[in-house]
């Protein structure tokens, strides 16, 4: 039998939507992105999660800046309207995987219809998606390659729903 958390989970449905700038190629990447977003599809449709990927292009300005403004105008733009926005930053929140787990669950439990988590280019998110986001989340003080972002963050939504449907987690 379902605990009421999850029953309440399976009534409520939550689609997060990946926004990434650039283009991930076929290649190692992509086949082990594609990998762990298989998993959490199927495996988030009993917890009410259900996901989306969209790619928005590099920014052509010369100047950094510039980059970043013209990729946090396309990542806006590619959001759903009223999303919840999480931005994936080096100077942002670190939190656990449990953590995650949970805040996802706060999130879905609280009526939250879209979640959007923005990963930026090779110069970072733009001044316009850090002044929107509602949580800024970094995945450790070291530096990562924006492609590679990709892949831990969808192996970290595949380990919340494994957290939140009640797989025994090794950290625990």
């Amino acid at each position: 039998m379902a605990s009421s958390g999850q029953r309440r989970c399976r009534e409520a449905a939550v689609k997060v939507t990946v926004v990434a700038v650039g283009r991930l190629k076929a290649g190692a990447e992509r086949e082990l992105l594609d990998r762990y977003r298989d998993r959490a599809i199927r495996a988030g449709r009993q917890l009410g999660l259900g996901f989306d990927a969209r790619e928005v292009p590099e920014g052509s300005a010369r100047s950094a800046d510039g980059r970043k403004a013209e990729e946090a105008a396309a990542i806006l733009a590619a959001i759903p309207a009223g999303s919840v926005l999480v931005a994936l930053d080096e100077r942002g929140k670190a939190l656990d995987s449990r953590g995650f787990a949970d805040r996802l669950a706060a999130w879905r439990d609280a009526g939250t219809k879209d979640l959007a988590i923005a990963i930026g280019g090779a110069d970072g998110l733009g001044a316009g998606v850090l002044e929107r986001a509602d949580l800024r989340l970094a995945f450790g003080a070291m530096t990562w390659p924006h492609q590679l972002v990709r892949i831990l963050l969808a192996e970290q939504l595949y380990r919340a729903i494994t957290i939140l449907s009640g797989h025994p987690y090794h950290r625990d």
